[in-house]
């Protein structure tokens, strides 16, 4: 349960209890402290060195038992993949990231698996969806389309655009703000405006979701979000 997801979107949050408690798993939040994705942002390595720390210890606790630890925002969660072996530099922080997923990365996991045990309604959605660039350039966007796929009749576009602009507060501060929105104006801010009726954004990136809204006025929803919208029988 990341900050954004404590504190401005719970519903993100909420949605993916929602998902997981359905597919019959048990949750439990892991009540950690920041990622440090902020602190690196900002070159402040000592901090967010600390907090790595804080969070690999207990998250250890449920790696090292095998417990998949599973995370929405991918700036957030990915920090655990690619930054915490670095910055904390042990056996235990290599067992976090092993076990760290993105929610559709582990959802798609499971459906290959022929392990997941969720059904979903058929509404034909058409899903025009946005990569997060911590996601692109490090995993890729094929998990997130093989979820959205799960629900039958599901129609999903990735759309081809770069990085949104906003890029963490890049694009939030006064002398950034032109370059963030021209960023955003050649492929994605286009796209947030031309959706039709019968289609909807999806965004990982909470980021990306507040550029789009902020500078389109379109609202995108986080993978989650629309999954759980589509369960057959909702908690």
């Amino acid at each position: 349960n990341d900050t954004f997801m404590n504190y401005n979107y719970p519903q993100v949050g909420k949605a993916a209890v929602e998902l997981l408690e359905a597919a019959g798993l048990r949750v439990v939040l892991a009540n950690g402290g920041c990622c440090g994705r902020p602190m690196i942002s900002k070159g402040m390595l000592d901090e967010a060195s600390a907090h790595a720390r804080a969070n690999v210890d207990l998250l250890y606790t449920y790696a090292q038992q095998g417990i998949p630890i599973i995370g929405c925002e991918p700036s957030c969660l990915l920090t655990f993949r690619d930054e915490y072996p670095e910055l904390v530099k042990n056996d235990k922080a290599q067992k976090v990231a092993e076990n760290s997923y993105m929610i559709d990365e582990f959802l798609t996991m499971l459906a290959e698996k022929g392990e997941l045990r969720l059904e979903f309604k058929d509404v034909g959605k058409k899903i025009l969806f946005h990569g997060h660039c911590h996601q692109k350039s490090l995993v890729g966007t094929d998990s997130s389309l093989a979820a959205l796929r799960l629900p039958p009749g599901n129609e999903v576009e990735l759309i081809n655009a770069g990085c949104c602009g906003m890029a963490g507060s890049f694009g939030y501060a006064r002398e950034h703000f032109d370059v963030s929105r021209q960023i955003g104006e050649r492929r994605l801010l286009p796209a947030a405006r031309a959706l039709q009726q019968n289609e909807v954004l999806v965004a990982s990136g909470v980021s990306c979701r507040h550029q789009v809204r902020d500078l389109a006025g379109v609202g995108a929803r986080h993978p989650a979000e629309l999954l759980a919208s589509l369960l057959a029988v909702r908690g």
